[in-house]
């Protein structure tokens, strides 16, 4: 007799690595094939927060030197890594948030830095004046259009949990940087009166050992350009909704801050809380989703489709588009952490990276 039916995965999820120490959040490939990746400081022992994966090994990137902070305002070297993205021209950009265990911020922690990856060298490090990376900020993701100004635009999401959420905007030329939609209520965390997420059939909150259990409270968190560098897509981390902004607007400095919020749009609900945002070169939109261990592609004809879900994608956090037409994620039991566990940490290793082909490049506005 045939047993009960059980859910099916969807596509062909091919595991890439394995992690057995600490818990990673962002991968990025280069264009020849490179694969990168780091750990935020969020309690697990890391040894480099930014790493390259070679021959199975994971070998801290650019060297251990920068991976060896003297302190939480060091501006020369990693102090607790977030996202790593390879942009355009092929080149790896660091977004350290300067805030190990969310702490706060001090000046020449968070940055974006600048790896050449044909040296293997810093080519650039741009540090956040106070009024940009305020001492709440968490600089959470970051996208690339090397067509606007000099040297390009950077776009990153703050997603603190307990100050301001908004964007912010750098020139890569001359490292200026500002903020845009500060505080605006699209990258706000939802109340769990309008969002109440489930991840593995439980009820998704903060729990603490002690004391009540709390919404998350994670505001703008991925983050991604259309392929014609027009709208900058983002969603908070608590939210089924996303939402996309004008790049003119963030890019013009003239314009007030309701100029900016006019051209938001809502982009409606996902479906899902979701982690990461991307895109790929045809025009398609991907997003995690958290709530449903899978990850979702919307068409450019509007159409919402999946691309993978499986029972080994617990909490996908963040998705990269390879030249080689696939799309890399990780996956890493963000939420068994012991934050939303009751001070348990339920998680079990090994994390995984993981990539699905999709018949895709990525976008490349150079």
């Amino acid at each position: 007799m045939n047993g009960p039916v059980a859910d099916e995965p969807v596509g062909e999820l091919e595991l890439v690595h394995t992690f057995t120490g600490a818990m990673p959040t962002g991968v990025s490939v280069s264009h020849t094939g490179r694969i990168f990746v780091n750990f935020p400081k969020w309690g697990d022992e890391v040894p480099a927060t930014v790493v390259e994966l070679r021959d199975g090994r994971e070998v801290p990137f650019p060297d251990a030197d920068w991976n060896d902070p003297s302190g939480d305002d060091d501006a020369g070297a990693f102090v607790s890594v977030q996202s790593i993205v390879v942009d355009p021209s092929d080149r790896l950009w660091v977004l350290d948030t300067g805030s190990p265990m969310f702490q706060p911020t001090k000046p020449g922690g968070p940055k974006l830095v600048r790896v050449d990856l044909d040296t293997d060298s810093v080519g650039q490090v741009i540090t956040f004046p106070a009024d940009v990376a305020l001492p709440t900020t968490y600089l959470n993701d970051v996208r690339f259009d090397l067509r606007r100004g000099e040297a390009g635009l950077a776009y990153i999401t703050d997603s603190s949990d307990s100050g301001p959420n908004g964007l912010v905007v750098v020139d890569l030329a001359t490292g200026e940087s500002w903020r845009r939609l500060h505080e605006h209520p699209s990258t706000k965390a939802e109340p769990l009166s309008s969002f109440r997420p489930v991840v593995e059939g439980r009820p998704f909150l903060q729990r603490p050992a002690d004391g009540p259990a709390k919404p998350v409270s994670m505001g703008a968190d991925g983050i991604a350009i259309s392929s014609d560098g027009a709208r900058l897509y983002y969603c908070p981390l608590a939210s089924r909704r996303w939402y996309s902004v004008a790049t003119d607007a963030l890019a013009d400095r003239s314009l007030g801050d309701d100029q900016v919020a006019a051209t938001v749009v809502d982009e409606g609900d996902k479906g899902t809380g979701s982690d990461g945002l991307e895109t790929d070169g045809s025009g398609a939109l991907y997003l995690t989703a958290y709530e449903h261990d899978a990850v979702l592609r919307r068409r450019p004809d509007g159409e919402f489709e999946t691309v993978a879900h499986d029972p080994r994608l617990l909490w996908p956090d963040t998705m990269s588009v390879a030249v080689d037409g696939h799309l890399y994620v990780t996956a890493n039991q963000l939420h068994r952490q012991a934050t939303y566990q009751g001070g348990r940490d339920l998680r079990r290793k090994p994390y995984a990276l993981f990539r699905v082909p999709i018949g895709a490049g990525p976008v490349l506005l150079r």
